[in-house]
């Protein structure tokens, strides 16, 4: 099973005390909930092994003195609990039992004891049973210099970092000094009679957070259910893949006191072969273990479609000021978190995931996927409400109070001027100023022998470009293609025909980018990225630009903006024929990590000047190559990429420039090419116009194609990576294209150097010869008989 196309769609609730009383019925309740969404959970063939179910609880502190008191151990006035799948055989359990307690003991904690938990595996199905790990709890004593349950967190969470790098065969469920997580690969009806703790009436907790898991085409497993050690999750990230990268990236600019006494130790953030969720859980622990409360980070994190909508503006400056250093974890989401004291819930910016609540007059919060899981008195309802989209709730069980999403989000942002910090540190592209001087424009000729470098076609310019420049849309095609696939082609097409969009299936609604106006936002942000771990005027040094699409305009502004925090280099594209395509990729390497010594955060990836001797690197093949590079080498969210090429023309390719890394895109030769045909009188407009129009087209078909994958920002959609690969080599995929789903392999390198040799022969003839250089017609969009068709 590839992990990286699985999916899942689930059931979530939540059971709280507000005054922060703990009782067997809070327990018990949350159970009824989760027992009620079986509809909600899902089951092998046989119907007796689930996908997955799990809840999450306060540490009942009388339960657990009462049970090891029968054992003769008695616990000590602070501790934390930490829930383990260890493995089956038997040499490799004692090992890490032994490994745990030593990076305990290294941490300068006490470890207590060990307990395995009682569980009863008859009423398993066999396949559940046979993949069923030792479950055990650990028990650790907080030090006395540790003086509060969230500084002894930061503690166990180091212990359990050092530990998961060490015995990558265990999975620690939790470990936390205020929360503890039961859960396992169960049908709905198997956790409270799996855990024989869960029937133990002495088990007491004001909060409690059940999760049942729909897999709708994944291996189910015992780690992979929910809840995670902060969140339960219903939902799909459709984003992960550039989430996580950026993330991991951003391990070189985030700087905190606890980070950096502790890097080499917890580092690196996210364990990417987790599901979406568990990497989700992952960046939410880490910000909060680096001193960010709990509910912030989920703002951040998951914000709301603040671009476009009528709110306080001291709330829109707080998502504008993090927007620039954190792009939206976008995808249909409904979330609940905690950390045991503090309990929340959250839904994704278009609300495709429900979430209905319940006060009652005993003051407890009953939240879940949907009415009717618990029966509740009618008369001890005081309020029925649901989480509206980008809304967020959250009990504060310490201080015995909910708190609505207005006074939650209005607390942080008055907490820093925001406002002036954007005024003063971001720059806006369309305000910057642009010199006076006139763009390089190709001769005709020139032109020409551009046209066939890139494989212009006469479809391309008569039924794609000239339309959009003419309409302002992308004209309409057939949803279907009867072409060969491009590894069965002999046209030589370029890279981008390889690759295929990927779009929301099953459980993952797409959205309508038309209508869901409000939720969309093309903002990007170009320059490097602040410290996410503290808040600090200059951290939104970077320079917003609307549309990722350039013109020549924007280009000369960019090339000559010379602030403090900017600086670009262009960086060529072209190699010596005689050179071959990977050592012209790793001289590119050599490139930008030369021009990022010497200080640029803006690196122009051009492939003007292509001539007898030169070819260009296919734009896609660099943006690509280097955006892998520059997360392996942690550089990426310090550095942006601009791509300054004559390649890309249509709306996929475009997309797939900003899914694998671009920032932001200048098409010279297509811009060109609408001037053409200005001059020709095939488009009767003012060039500017023309061209800005063109751009706003592709824009839009974007947005649409991000649309159909849930994703409603493009922030979020650069280098996602959603797309599919359909006859590249495995060696170039995981090289040059990293985490690209690839099912059907073919072309390596050398074959995409032989299709660039074939175009650039056709524009420069090897002997010096006259050049054919009329466009092809070859029937790529309507059907063409003869010779050199694509037929």
């Amino acid at each position: 099973m590839n992990f990286e196309i699985e999916h899942d769609a689930c059931g979530i609730g939540t059971v709280v005390q507000i005054d922060g009383k703990q009782s067997y019925d809070v327990v018990d309740k949350a159970l009824h909930i989760v027992e009620k969404l079986e509809h909600r959970a899902g089951k092998d063939a046989s119907g007796k092994v689930g996908d997955g179910v799990g809840i999450l609880l306060q540490i009942s502190d009388d339960f657990f003195r009462k049970t090891l008191k029968k054992e003769n151990i008695k616990l000590p006035e602070y501790y934390g609990i930490g829930m383990f799948f260890l493995p089956r055989n038997k040499l490799l359990l004692n090992q890490h039992k032994k490994m745990f307690e030593k990076f305990v003991e290294q941490e300068g904690c006490k470890f207590i004891t060990w307990r395995k938990v009682p569980c009863n595996e008859s009423i398993l199905g066999q396949k559940a049973k046979d993949c069923m790990p030792n479950i055990y709890q650990a028990f650790i004593e907080r030090p006395q210099n540790i003086s509060s349950d969230v500084a002894f967190d930061k503690v166990l969470y180091v212990i359990r970092r050092e530990f998961e790098k060490s015995c990558k065969e265990t999975y620690i469920a939790s470990l936390s000094s205020r929360t503890i997580v039961y859960k396992g690969m169960f049908l709905v009806s198997q956790l409270r009679n799996f855990y024989l703790d869960l029937q133990d009436k002495n088990y007491k907790s004001a909060i409690a957070i059940v999760h049942s898991r729909f897999s709708t085409n994944t291996t189910p497993s015992w780690q992979r259910a929910h809840p995670n050690r902060f969140i339960a999750h219903n939902g799909e990230i459709n984003t992960i893949r550039a989430n996580v990268n950026k993330m991991l990236a951003r391990e070189e600019s985030m700087h905190s006191e606890f980070l950096d006494e502790n890097s080499s130790k917890i580092l690196p953030i996210i364990n990417t072969s987790g599901s979406d969720s568990a990497m989700l859980d992952n960046a939410l622990e880490f910000l909060v273990m680096n001193g960010m409360p709990l509910e912030k980070a989920v703002m951040i994190l998951i914000p709301e479609p603040w671009k476009h909508q009528d709110m306080d503006q001291k709330k829109k400056d707080f998502y504008h000021y993090y927007a620039t250093m954190m792009e939206p974890w976008d995808g249909p989401a409904a979330i609940l978190f905690s950390d045991g004291e503090k309990v929340g819930a959250v839904l994704d910016r278009n609300g495709l995931r429900p979430s209905r609540y319940y006060l009652t007059s005993d003051n407890m919060l009953i939240l879940s996927s949907e009415v009717g899981v618990l029966d509740i008195d009618e008369k001890k309802i005081v309020k029925k409400s649901r989480l509206e989209p980008g809304k967020m709730l959250l009990v504060d069980t310490k201080k015995k109070e909910l708190i609505e999403d207005y006074d939650l989000k209005n607390e942080y942002a008055s907490s820093n001027p925001y406002g002036e910090w954007l005024d003063t540190y971001l720059l806006h592209l369309k305000d910057l100023p642009a010199p006076d001087k006139k763009t390089h424009i190709h001769s005709q000729h020139e032109r020409d022998i551009l046209y066939k470098i890139f494989g212009y076609t006469y479809e391309d310019v008569k039924d794609i470009i000239l339309p959009m420049a003419r309409v302002k849309l992308e004209p309409t095609s057939a949803m279907g293609t009867d072409i060969p696939l491009a590894i069965y082609s002999k046209n030589h097409l370029s890279l981008f025909h390889y690759f295929k969009q990927l779009f929301a299936q099953v459980t993952n609604p797409p959205i309508d980018s038309l209508r869901e106006e409000v939720v969309t936002d093309t903002t990007i942000y170009i320059g490097s990225d602040g410290n996410l771990l503290k808040d600090k005027s200059d951290n939104c040094t970077v320079l917003e630009v609307n549309n990722p699409i350039l013109t020549s305009r924007d280009m000369d502004k960019i090339r000559q903006l010379n602030q403090t925090g900017f600086k670009n280099e262009t960086i060529s594209l072209l190699f010596y024929r005689s050179t071959s395509l990977k050592e012209a990729l790793d001289n590119l390497f050599i490139e930008c990590d030369k021009a990022y010594r010497n200080g640029a955060n803006i690196l122009i990836l051009s492939d003007k000047g292509v001539d007898e001797g030169h070819m260009a690197i296919p734009s896609l093949l660099a943006v690509s190559a280097l955006e892998q590079h520059l997360v392996k080498t942690k550089k990426k969210t310090d550095v942006s990429i601009i791509v300054e090429s004559g390649e890309p023309r249509d709306v996929h390719q475009f997309a797939t420039l900003l899914g694998y890394g671009a920032t932001a895109i200048y098409p010279y030769l297509a811009h060109e090419c609408i001037e053409e045909m200005i001059q020709l009188n095939m488009l009767d407009k003012e060039v500017n116009i023309a061209i800005d129009d063109y751009n706003e087209a592709i824009l839009k078909g974007i947005v649409k194609i991000a649309a159909k994958m849930g994703i409603s920002t493009l922030q979020s959609y650069q280098g996602a990576q959603i797309f599919e690969a359909i006859g590249i080599s495995k060696e170039v995929i995981d090289t040059y294209f990293t985490n690209t789903i690839s099912e059907v392999e073919g072309i390596t390198l050398e074959d995409i150097e032989k299709d660039l040799i074939y175009h650039h022969d056709r524009a420069y003839d090897p002997l010096g010869l006259s050049t054919d250089t009329s466009l092809d017609s070859i029937g790529f969009h309507k059907l063409r008989k003869g010779d050199g068709k694509i037929r």
